[in-house]
């Protein structure tokens, strides 16, 4: 597995993530030497989705007003429905995660993580996947749109849903170990 020591990942996420989808990629992360950083635009304490119902909670390392998308070389952005619906509205977090995708650095989406992209307007001609329900919001967006457990575009992982896991888990560090993606 690729070591990522030297490298600094922002983890974007909003009340009602889903909880597998962040703490799953948290851990590998962390695993391959990764400094990571749980970045909201609230701040202490927000609360995981765990399928049918609340979850864990998990403390925000930083305030999103806090941080500039500078200070990290990769970005993940967990799924959750009521998650990204949140930060998709937030000015502020479209505006970080378009800067990520401006650069070229690594971005890594899983499930309903996308509809945060589609915010950004920047992902027209872009191969991805993610949960089925949001195929058409894609495609509208100019995204290829497949059905896949992983899909990669030169920096840009997506997953479908949390049974991915292992494998979306695996790219983002690959693509994370190779860093900007021009």
């Amino acid at each position: 597995m690729a070591t990522l020591s030297n490298k600094r990942v922002a983890i974007l996420t909003e009340e009602g993530f889903e909880q597998v989808e962040l703490t799953s990629p948290l851990e590998a992360l962390k695993e391959a030497g990764a400094q990571v950083d749980v970045i909201s635009p609230k701040s202490g304490i927000i609360k995981a989705w765990n399928h049918t119902d609340w979850g864990i909670e998990i403390a925000v390392d930083k305030e999103l007003n806090t941080v500039s998308p500078d200070d990290y070389d990769a970005l993940v952005l967990p799924g959750g429905v009521m998650n990204p619906d949140k930060l998709r509205m937030n000015k502020e977090a479209v505006s970080f995660v378009s800067a990520f995708l401006d650069e070229g650095k690594p971005v890594a989406a899983i499930c309903h993580g996308p509809q945060v992209l589609i915010e950004t307007g920047m992902i027209s001609g872009r191969n991805m996947t993610s949960f089925p329900s949001l195929q058409t919001d894609l495609k509208n967006a100019g995204a290829n749109w497949t059905d896949e457990e992983v899909v990669v575009d030169n920096g840009l992982v997506t997953s479908r849903k949390p049974d991915d896991l292992p494998a979306f888990n695996k790219k983002m560090i690959e693509e994370i170990a190779e860093g900007v993606h021009v």
